[in-house]
């Protein structure tokens, strides 16, 4: 077993980042308390108001999959698209 860590981000369309902002900082709290979740924070980007990466560490595969099976993530995902010109994921590894 190993840590799974990504950056999701997301490029909000023009005129949609407050919506965008509060569609993605309503998962936090929810997700920080999830078995399994090791961090998860919402980041907005200073110089491009549109952008926002969502940066989440888990346990395992299985702690993953029990995120993607909660309430919240289903309200995130089935709402997020028309507020959303972008969406991208990567896989980081930890240094150190």
């Amino acid at each position: 077993m190993s840590t799974i860590t990504k950056r999701v981000t997301f490029i909000a369309k023009e005129g949609c980042e407050d919506k965008m902002k509060e569609l993605l900082t309503a998962m936090v709290e929810p997700s920080k308390k999830e078995d399994g979740c090791i961090f998860y924070d919402i980041f907005q980007y200073e110089n491009n108001r549109r952008k926002f990466s969502a940066i989440e560490s888990w346990r395992d595969e299985k702690a993953l999959d029990g995120h993607k099976a909660t309430k919240h993530y289903a309200v995130y995902k089935s709402s997020f698209e028309p507020y959303c010109d972008e969406k991208y994921t990567d896989e980081l590894e930890i240094l150190g």
